[in-house]
């Protein structure tokens, strides 16, 4: 019946104030005769105002009984309520991502993404496990839980160049997710739009917007959910002197941190080494946390995760990688090789000498390319020779340039630490040698390069000889292990596989026809650098891990980035690198998680040369420590070497390896690095890592479990797809083997969307078991996050809410008696109003107000009540009128505290911990510049400059406690957690077969 302004009560529940929902009146202010002020709650729970008069009076009337009409049509109802649960499966099903993903996620993985990553809100998290632990497993577990979760709806993913198309294929094929990728071509394409905000989920290069100030400038106006950044190391800052270096990805990483809620950091080496430096990478965490130069180490609890591949369990509690074995292969250059080896290393030595009275940044570029040279001539004779001849021919050019009076162009200055920090990834490293190898030279004057030809035409030469000689030692030595039956058949007798490396195109192109020629078969050998493109990569990688009939894989560091070669257990460094984390990153591409041999490392070492002198000390200390920390030894082998530089280590080798001092002095450093050093840096690591118990894998097991009991069913998937498609107006029709076609998809179901959708599907499917992501036409998951599936249930809802807001009456035959059966959000926020926490159940309501569990879709086990129902029996049920009031109190009282003591303790002692560590970091560092300051005052009132003025770092301390102020007000925010009133989204009166009234 209509209601009158003067009716309008607090209490009351009003229909038609709200289309399609029944809102209950909170207050009533009259403004006249004719206008009253309402504030009511919707049925979701939210507030809202609005003034109606005296002409709405006719579309306002009181709710028969309850909140709820109780006569929506049931299959409207049905199919609406199983789309509502499937969109907020994420709420109750805890690891919905694992279901719909075609992954089989290890312990590990698990405990990290929800033992580490889900329950942190806002994440800020260093995840830094070895490589090959599957860190982009977890990443992407990580975001697609965010996602199904409603939790995320903007991630962005930076990543080196070389690993964005890799980035791009994972989220794809094994979590369904849809990422664009940051192309020169996408931005040109939105030349007036901002390409971050038109994108929200996005995969961009590292390098691309740290050195992109406009797409710096249009990325900093957006604002993202997620954030996640691989090989995050590379964003690290440096201390010179008492200064912070910044670089431009440090100053990315600083500007990511300011414009996402999550910011996850991902690298397999988070230390370098330097204490300060790590801690000055772990601001980009938490400023406040880590401030200041400290060389104590730091508490990173809570910030970071770190797991050691030697420790990593299955769920049965068996080691999860195989042992690693290293074996070093002599062997002595021949008579002729010997002597082009000492005549290239004194033009080297010469060179560097000139380089070093130049002095500035031309000595660092022209020592990097004369480095080069020398690597190259270790590599092998076609290396040496072809280096040299395309020397001779640019600085032949630079020569005529000079006479001609055009202007040279000038070299790029190269910072060697850079090198050995591992700032550049292995390609950028391939292209920086190339560009420079052949122009650098510390000869400025047409007489100093006309010398340096003439020495360069005689190496030439002798290069030639060698190479026409045909008695290529190293390559004898290859030969002989490719030539080892027992090394390389299996006990089948059949062959196995192998990998070789090497540093250098040249050697590579040479080794492909001297292995083509030794195995009878050419197309028996594959080979990649960094020049071959991503789809010819792919192409060749998928030959080597499907065809029996490719044995041999070549490859240089920058085609070896990012490539899962788990096929294969042997390998072989036919050249080793200079930067000691390479070794590691290699023996990486075999030793990934599904290796189940063994893994042998070969490592070929000229030890009659200075620099296999070094790497031959290097290579026994490490077997010998091998003996008592295993495969471990490679872990760390890059963070020992950051007080001294390996590359430094074998530039004296080169340049003084003769003198006995300068021997001795590399064999001491050497062994205090590997011997003492590593057993130093792996007992820490030990320390700081984290380990796997039985009762961990126990916990871990039980949790899966639990969440396979709650998990969605893919016939349910299925059926409710089905029937909301076909609704749509789509059309869907069922092929062989559990798949199907998506013949139409309407464009107002592809406008719903928040992802790309097409207009049809060719190959679709709802068993995770039928995806076949190594099959080029993908089928694609019809599941939870995928962009249609997703699309359907949004529009489903929206064009079905009347159902859900209206409720229904159905029968159940489990129950005596009648019940409401309620939909609840229930969630926790801090006092920044913040989510901490939420979930989604299904709860009955007695006559008394009781609540308790219904199970996860009670209403599918119910049948329809028969026409007529609603009216008959809702009026004999009086406690049905506030049924929903008296289940929010019920809940308040009875549920919420627990949940809220379930949230809050792990939460509390994260902040805790948190302002503890804020508080004494900044305040020490305050009174560290006051200190400072003092002292500066002192030098000024002498006379003296100090380095910084007085003004400078008191300023600087008094921003440091605002900063403190300001960081203490948001944790108190954030310690203050409550429970938010429960959210009933849908309610149903469900009947007991004797309830239903006798039609006699």
């Amino acid at each position: 019946m209509h209601v009158l302004l003067e009716e309008l009560k607090p209490g009351l529940r009003i229909d038609g104030l709200v289309p399609a929902e029944v809102v209950t009146l909170i207050a009533a202010q009259p403004h006249g005769r004719d206008a009253v002020e309402l504030t009511f709650k919707t049925a979701g729970g939210a507030l809202d105002q609005q003034i109606v008069f005296r002409r709405d009076e006719g579309r306002l009337s009181i709710a028969r009984s309850g909140s709820r009409a109780f006569d929506a049509n049931v299959r409207d109802f049905k199919l609406a309520a199983e789309a509502q649960r499937i969109s907020l499966a994420g709420l109750f099903d805890p690891m919905l991502a694992v279901a719909t993903s075609d992954v089989q996620p290890l312990p590990h993985q698990i405990r990290a993404v929800y033992g580490e990553l889900m329950p942190r809100t806002p994440l800020r998290f260093l995840l830094a496990d070895d490589p090959g632990a599957g860190k982009t497993i977890m990443a992407g577990l990580y975001i697609k839980e965010l996602l199904l979760r409603d939790d995320v709806r903007r991630c962005l993913i930076v990543a080196p160049g070389g690993l964005v198309d890799q980035w791009q294929d994972e989220l794809f094929f094994k979590f369904g997710l849809r990422f664009d990728l940051l192309t020169n071509q996408l931005g040109d394409s939105q030349l007036h739009l901002n390409v971050f905000e038109a994108h929200p989920l996005l995969i961009a290069r590292m390098d691309q917007l740290s050195r992109n100030e406009r797409l710096k400038a249009q990325l900093r106006e957006t604002d993202w959910d997620l954030i996640v950044v691989d090989e995050a190391h590379r964003m690290g800052g440096h201390y010179f002197g008492g200064k912070v270096e910044k670089t431009k990805r440090f100053q990315l990483g600083e500007m990511l941190g300011e414009i996402t809620r999550h910011l996850l950091l991902m690298t397999a080496t988070p230390h370098s080494g330097k204490e300060e430096d790590f801690q000055l990478f772990l601001t980009l965490l938490d400023r406040d946390r880590f401030e200041g130069r400290q060389k104590t180490s730091a508490d990173v609890g809570g910030v970071m995760r770190r797991m050691i591949k030697e420790d990593l369990l299955t769920f049965e509690g068996r080691k999860l990688f195989p042992e690693r074995l290293a074996e070093t292969v002599p062997y002595e250059l021949t008579a002729l090789e010997y002597d082009l080896y000492e005549d290239v290393t004194q033009y080297v030595r010469e060179g560097m000498n000139r380089a070093d009275r130049i002095g500035g940044t031309r000595k660092n570029t022209v020592g990097f390319a004369l480095t080069v040279l020398q690597r190259r001539l270790a590599s092998s004779p076609e290396a040496i020779y072809k280096s040299l001849v395309r020397r001779t021919e640019r600085l032949e050019r630079r020569r005529q340039e000079i006479l001609d009076g055009a202007r040279c162009e000038s070299m790029p200055a190269v910072d060697l630490a850079s090198f050995d920090r591992d700032d550049f990834d292995a390609q950028e490293i391939e292209e920086i040698e190339e560009d420079l190898l052949d122009a650098a030279t510390a000869a400025r004057t047409v007489e100093e390069l006309d010398a340096e030809l003439v020495e360069l035409r005689r190496l030439v030469r002798m290069a030639q000889r060698v190479r026409e000689a045909g008695t290529d030692r190293k390559w004898t030595e290859l030969s002989a292990l490719l030539r080892d039956h027992a090394l390389v058949m299996d006990a089948e007798g059949n062959p196995r596989k192998l990998i070789v490396f090497t540093e250098h195109r040249d050697t590579l192109r040479y080794l492909q026809a001297k292995i083509g020629s030794l195995l009878g078969r050419d197309d028996a050998v594959k080979a990649i650098h960094g020049g071959v493109r991503r789809a010819e990569r792919r192409q060749i990688t998928e030959e080597f891990t499907k065809n029996r009939h490719v044995l041999i894989l070549l490859a240089t560091d920058a085609a070896g980035e990012g490539l899962n070669l788990q096929v294969a257990h042997l390998m072989i460094n036919y050249d080793l690198p200079w930067n000691p984390n390479r070794i590691e990153q290699r023996f990486g591409r075999i030793h990934r998680i599904g290796q189940e041999e063994v893994c042998r490392l070969w490592n070929l070492v000229a030890s009659n040369t200075r620099e296999g002198e070094v790497f031959t000390r290097l290579l026994e200390k490490l077997d010998q420590m091998r003996e008592t920390y295993g495969g471990k030894v490679f872990d760390v082998l890059g963070e020992a070497f950051a007080e001294t530089p390996l590359r430094d280590l074998l530039l004296d080798a080169i340049q003084y390896g003769e003198q006995p001092a300068v021997k001795g002095r590399m064999h001491e450093v050497i062994d205090s690095t590997v011997g003492d050093g590593l057993k130093s840096l792996l007992d820490e690591r030990a320390l700081a890592s984290e380990h796997l118990s039985d009762a961990d894998l126990r916990a871990l097991r039980a949790t899966m479990d639990d969440a396979h009991a709650r998990r969605l069913e893919p016939h349910d998937i299925e059926s409710t797809f089905k029937d909301a498609f076909t609704r749509l107006g789509g059309r869907i029709v069922k092929r062989a083997q559990g798949r199907h076609e998506i013949a139409h998809v309407p464009q107002h179901v592809r406008s719903a969307g928040d992802g790309p959708i097409s207009i049809k599907y060719d190959h679709v499917t709802f068993d995770l078991g039928r995806v076949q992501p190594d099959d080029r036409a993908r089928t694609d998951l019809l599941a939870p996050g995928h962009p249609l599936h997703d699309a359907v249930m949004a529009e489903t809802i929206r064009n079905l809410k009347n159902a859900l807001n209206r409720g229904t009456v159905l029968i159940s035959a489990s129950l005596d008696a009648p019940h409401l059966l309620v939909g609840v959000v229930e969630e926790v926020v801090d006092g920044a109003g913040e989510s901490v926490a939420r979930r989604f159940s299904y709860a009955y309501v007695d006559s008394r107000g009781t609540v308790h569990p219904a199970g996860p879709a009670p209403y599918l086990d119910c049948a329809a009540a028969p026409d007529g129902t609603a009216s008959d029996v809702v009026h004999g049920l009086p406690w049905l009128a506030d049924a929903e009031s008296k289940a929010t109190s019920w809940i308040i009282a009875n549920r919420l505290p627990g949940y809220l003591a379930e949230v809050q303790p792990r939460r509390l002692a994260e902040l805790t911990k948190t302002r503890d560590l804020v508080t004494k970091r900044l305040t020490s560092e305050s009174e560290r510049l006051l200190l400072d300051a003092t002292a500066a005052s002192e030098k000024e009132r002498r006379g003296e400059k100090p380095k910084e003025s007085a003004e400078s770092l008191h300023r600087k301390a008094v921003e440091l406690d605002v900063r403190l102020r300001k960081r203490l007000e948001l944790l108190d925010q954030q310690q203050q957690m409550s429970t938010k009133p429960p959210q009933i989204l849908t309610a149903a009166l469900v009947l007991s077969v004797s309830d239903l009234p006798s039609r006699e």
